[in-house]
C-alpha cells in the first residue's frame, strides 16, 4: 500500500511487539495526518473488538488474518509497495538468517548501500529509506508468516529448503508450503528466482514461476578450509548467497573475503567451550527433527543431546534412527515431546541411557555427570522451545550461562 493512500486514515496496528513499534514509528514520520490507535492480545480476548472503528489495520505476522473483519495490509507489503531500491527476499525452512547474513556481507564488502532487514530481528520500516533510489539494495528475511499475505515479490527470491514448520500457524504442511510459494507469486520475468535444486517442490517452484530460475551453484570457487561454518546444510548457505553474489556481478575474490570472515550466529551450532573436556554446543534454533539430524550429521563424536519441548506432533522415527546410528551414548529429553522421543528410543535401543529433564539446569548438571570425556554434547531439541522458554534464543542463553556457571563449580 502506497502512503498517499494511508494519508488522513484512521490506522489500527494490531500487535506491539518490535514490528508493531516500528509501524508506529514510520506513520508518525512519513503519514502524520493519520490517526494511530494500537492493540495487541496481551490487552486481553477483546483486544481485536473495536477494529471496525477504523478505516484500516497495520497487522503484524504474528496475528492471523482470519481475526480481522476489515480491510488490512502489512507492514512487510508497505515495505514493498514503497521502496525504489532493490529486494532480496530469502525464505526455507531453515538458514534464513545465516544465508541473509551472508549476502549482506559480501555486498557489504562490495562497498555497496545494502541493508539487512525483516525477520532477522531488524523492522523492515525502521530500515526503509523512503525517496532513496535504486540503488538501495535490502537484504530481507522472510518467513511464513510474513509470506501469507505478501502482495510483492522481491526482485530476486532465494529459497533454501522446505520441511514441515509452523503448524499451528498455518494449519496444515499444505498450507505452510502455499504460504512459503507466495514470495514468487508477483514474479515477473525481470526477476530471479535462486533456489536448492535438492528439494523437489523448489525445482517444481522454479517451473512454476514467471522468474529466470537460477539454481544454487554446485562447487564454490574457494575451498572449504576457508567457510567458518559447520555442517553441509552451512555449504547450501554459502551456495545460495555466492549465486547471489554471482548474479550481481561481485568478484569471486570479494565473496570469498567476506565469507571467510563471516562471524557465525548465535544459537546454530555455536561452540560455546570445552569445559572439564566436554565440548559444549549451542544448536537452539533447530526446532525440527529435520534441522537436529543436520546438526548430528555435522558434528562427531555426541556423547550427549539435549532435545524436547513443545509437542507439535512431529514425527521423530528418523531422529531416532539417527541417534542411535550416530551411537549417541545420552539423550536428555525436555517435556513435552521429549516424552515421545524418549519412548521411540526406548522401543529401538537399549544402549541409550534417557535422562527426564524438567529445566536447563538439570539437563547441564546430567550433561556434566555422564558426557563422556573429549565428547560433544548439543543441545539440538528438535522442537519449538516454548514448552519451557518463550524462544529459542532464551533457550540457547540460559544454556550458554549454566554451562559455565557448571563449568567452575
Amino acid at each position: 500500500m502506497k502512503l498517499d493512500a494511508l494519508k488522513g486514515k484512521k490506522i489500527l496496528v494490531v500487535g506491539m511487539g518490535i514490528e508493531g513499534a516500528a509501524t508506529v514509528r514510520f506513520l508518525q514520520r512519513y503519514v502524520p495526518s493519520a490517526e494511530i490507535g494500537t492493540t495487541d492480545q496481551k490487552n486481553g480476548a477483546d483486544y481485536l473488538d473495536t477494529q471496525e472503528k477504523y478505516d484500516l489495520i497495520i497487522k503484524t505476522p504474528g496475528v492471523s488474518g482470519n481475526l480481522i473483519r476489515i480491510p488490512y495490509t502489512t507492514a512487510t507489503n508497505i515495505f514493498f509497495a514503497n521502496t525504489k531500491g532493490m529486494v532480496i527476499g530469502v525464505t526455507g525452512t531453515k538458514g534464513k538468517s545465516t544465508t541473509s547474513s551472508l549476502i549482506y556481507e559480501i555486498l557489504k564488502t562490495a562497498k555497496k548501500r545494502v541493508y539487512l532487514c525483516g525477520n532477522i530481528g531488524k523492522p523492515l520500516l525502521d530500515e526503509l529509506r523512503v525517496g532513496h533510489d535504486e540503488d538501495d539494495i535490502y537484504v530481507v528475511e522472510l518467513s511464513s508468516y510474513q509470506l501469507s499475505d505478501i502482495q510483492f515479490s522481491p526482485h530476486i527470491a532465494v529459497f533454501i529448503n522446505i520441511f514441515p514448520e509452523h503448524m499451528n500457524y498455518h494449519g496444515s504442511i499444505q498450507k505452510y508450503i502455499a504460504a512459503k510459494k507466495h514470495i514468487m507469486t508477483f514474479a515477473t520475468a525481470r526477476d530471479y528466482f535462486v533456489y536448492n535444486q535438492a528439494y523437489p517442490q523448489l525445482v517444481q517452484f522454479a517451473d512454476e514461476s514467471k522468474a529466470k530460475p537460477v539454481p544454487f551453484i554446485q562447487k564454490l570457487p574457494f575451498p572449504d578450509s576457508e567457510i567458518p561454518l559447520l555442517g553441509v546444510h552451512n555449504r547450501d548457505n554459502v551456495r545460495a548467497a555466492v549465486t547471489v553474489g554471482n548474479l550481481l556481478g561481485i568478484s569471486t575474490e570479494t565473496m570469498r573475503i567476506a565469507v571467510k570472515h563471516f562471524k557465525p550466529l548465535p544459537h546454530r551450532l555455536q561452540n560455546v567451550g570445552t569445559y572439564k573436556s566436554i565440548t559444549f554446543y549451542d544448536d537452539a534454533i533447530s526446532t525440527t527433527p529435520e534441522s537436529t539430524i543436520v546438526a548430528i550429521e555435522s558434528l562427531k563424536p555426541i556423547g550427549t543431546i539435549l532435545v524436547g519441548g513443545l509437542d507439535r506432533g512431529y514425527d521423530f522415527n528418523h531422529l531416532a534412527d539417527v541417534i542411535i546410528h550416530h551411537r549417541i551414548k545420552n539423550v536428555i529429553c525436555f517435556p513435552d515431546s521429549g516424552n515421545t522421543i524418549a519412548v521411540l528410543l526406548r522401543k529401538k535401543s537399549r544402549s541409550i541411557a534417557i535422562f527426564p529433564a524438567k529445566s536447563m539446569e538439570n539437563a547441564v548438571n546430567v550433561s556434566f555427570q555422564h558426557t563422556p570425556k573429549d565428547t560433544i554434547c548439543l543441545l539440538s531439541c528438535a522442537s519449538p522451545s516454548y514448552s519451557l522458554w518463550k524462544n529459542f534464543e532464551e533457550k540457547g542463553d540460559l544454556f550458554q550461562k549454566l554451562v559455565k556457571q557448571y563449568a567452575t563449580s
